[in-house]
């Protein structure tokens, strides 16, 4: 059994003795990949194994796993500690309690936390519990917690509240913000640049573009925080938003000047804002500067590229810049084509889409949910409604690439559906609600009470219609109701 030391005198992973891993953990475990099933394996094939493995190793492991969402891996890795009598700070009782959260749901991590001991329960695993509750959008629970902190004196930092306030912007309730600021200052907790950022998008959220000027001031007044480059992407957003493209771009060339690490996401914000504000010459010099510092240019800075050229109306570019791509790749990304594919579709050069896709197809990449439903909106742009039910058979028979099932919008059902009815096609709206039903857990009362309006115009019948009506649970409206005394006769 795979046995892990408590206590580990260096942290050399040079001189180990043979019962250690020759080499550290995080290395064995992404030897074969990082993709989540081979992580597993590597995992399993060390718990199985006598080898031991230091604290401080199982930690930046745990670390690393969770920087690229390895949550799962991550999980069992945490719980082998515990079995395996390493002590668990409470540090990690808290980074545990997030885990659960993600893998097995907000009650097991609630559970988790009731079971702790009682000198495990401090601010870590408290503002752990209290950031689990913000990401799943529980309001109250969130709030009461919070209190509940202060009711037991924990030492308060801006993390738990900026997760409040974070929880507020994605719910639609800005307008709370500034009070928990004011709180903040009351209590003596220092902002950080974190609380800046998001008390800026509060006031923008509410229109108060001035006020969130004054918010960069005070920061810049306050002096303890300084501003990084996210403050300024923030802001230039705003501006965007708001239509100052000017403002937008003085913004934008202190993001620039902010950029000393060459942070990969800072360039993507710099070509996104620099693409909102419709200027082109601002999008390729800051492309040129990405690729000069990632020689080794990602495919998500390609694929972002092009759809900024895309919506620049630079086809020409973003051509230029795929066939750049695809001299130079690796592995054919369906999601890059996609975007080339897209453009041609709106441009109605459906000839150069289905030719792309086929390219990608012969190179590996067959085509995504995505894909077809560009192909989708197109057919129904043109109102070739035959062509269209097949790309959303096909896009649902593929489903989505994290294993989630792809279900059609409900526009785009309401105009499908409408069609048939128009159509008095009865045939065709059973078909494709055939396939439909294939992508729901339950199709809503809405969709059947079309159906019924086309039996009706098609003036068709059906023994077994307010049957099937209670067997899929369906409310139909009193309208419906009517109709379905002339079409169900038995």
């Amino acid at each position: 059994m795979a046995m892990m030391q408590p206590y580990g005198r260096t942290k050399s992973v040079v001189k180990r003795s043979k019962k250690y891993l020759e080499e550290a953990l995080y290395n064995r475990l992404f030897k074969e990949g990082s993709s989540e099933l081979r992580v597993q394996q590597q995992l399993n094939q060390f718990i199985k194994s006598r080898k031991l493995a230091y604290k401080w190793e199982v930690g930046d492991t745990l670390k690393k796993l969770r920087s690229r969402k390895l949550y799962s891996p991550a999980l069992k890795l945490s719980d082998t500690m515990s079995k395996r009598n390493m002590i668990k700070t409470v540090s990690d009782h808290a980074i545990h309690l997030d885990l659960v959260a993600k893998v097995q749901g907000i009650s097991a991590a609630e559970n988790y936390f009731v079971n702790l001991p009682e000198s495990a329960k401090n601010h870590l695993c408290y503002g752990s519990l209290l950031n689990c509750y913000c990401k799943e959008l529980m309001i109250e629970k969130a709030e009461a917690l919070l209190e509940k902190m202060k009711e037991l004196n924990l030492p308060l930092s801006s993390m738990s509240y900026n997760s409040l306030m974070t929880l507020y912007t994605k719910v639609d309730r800005p307008e709370k913000v500034p009070a928990i600021i004011k709180e903040m200052k009351a209590s003596n907790i220092m902002l950080d640049c974190y609380t800046y950022n998001v008390w800026m998008r509060a006031l923008a959220a509410l229109n108060d573009i001035s006020g969130a000027e004054r918010v960069v001031e005070e920061m810049k007044r306050d002096g303890r925080v300084t501003g990084d480059w996210t403050t300024y992407s923030n802001l230039a957003s705003i501006y965007v938003d708001a239509g100052l493209f000017e403002k937008a771009e003085v913004a934008l060339k202190e993001l620039e000047k902010r950029n000393t690490r060459k942070d990969l996401s800072a360039y993507q914000f710099l070509i996104t804002l620099y693409g909102r504000t419709g200027n082109t010459y601002e999008v390729y010099r800051i492309w040129r500067s990405l690729t000069l510092a990632f020689p080794k240019t990602a495919n998500i800075s390609y694929l972002n590229m092009i759809q900024v050229l895309v919506n620049l109306k630079d086809l020409p570019g973003a051509e230029k810049c795929f066939r750049e791509w695809e001299s130079g790749r690796s592995t054919y990304d369906i999601r890059i084509a996609n975007a080339l594919i897209g453009a041609y579709a709106n441009e109605d050069m459906l000839d150069k889409a289905e030719e792309l896709k086929e390219r990608a197809r012969r190179s590996g990449a067959k085509a995504n949910a995505k894909t077809w439903e560009i192909f989708l909106n197109y057919h129904l742009r043109k109102e070739d409604f035959k062509l269209a039910v097949e790309c959303v058979a096909k896009a649902i028979s593929i489903g989505k690439g994290n294993g989630e099932r792809w279900s059609p919008s409900s526009q785009i059902v309401g105009t499908i559906m409408r069609h048939f009815e128009q159509e008095k096609d009865v045939d065709g709206a059973e078909g494709f609600l055939e396939t439909f039903k294939q992508s729901v857990d339950s199709v809503e009362d809405w969709v059947f009470e079309s159906l019924i309006r086309t039996y009706a115009a098609a003036g068709r019948t059906s023994s077994v219609m307010r049957r099937r009506l209670q067997m899929e649970n369906a409310n139909v409206s009193e309208d419906s109701k009517k109709l379905l005394d002339a079409i169900c006769v038995e």
